[in-house]
């Protein structure tokens, strides 16, 4: 089996997701996504889309439980996650 890479990944109808895939990150427009979960709102002190991507969700977040896999169309972004924010998506935080 592949390695896994974590991955942050928005869509053109505005979603951004979390999860992993087997291998490297893809430009395809579509993108399947092991372990996944949403992001429903991240507060200003997140810094944006990147900040999910670099640190991670923080307190005052709303990630949902997480799915055995998505398939995602549309995407307009793939995101390697760092470890940092790694840690932070997987608490699953709804405030």
């Amino acid at each position: 089996m592949a390695k896994q890479t974590a991955v942050v990944v928005t869509t053109e109808h505005r979603g951004v997701f979390f999860g992993y895939v087997n291998g490297a990150p893809t430009d395809e427009p579509t993108i399947k996504l092991d372990r996944a979960r949403m992001c429903v709102y991240w507060p200003e002190r997140v810094k944006g889309v990147l900040g999910l991507a670099a640190t991670g969700p923080t307190t005052g977040s709303r990630i949902t439980s997480a799915v055995p896999s998505i398939t995602l169309q549309k995407v307009t972004s793939v995101m390697e996650a760092s470890p940092e924010a790694v840690e932070a998506w997987e608490k699953g935080i709804w405030a």
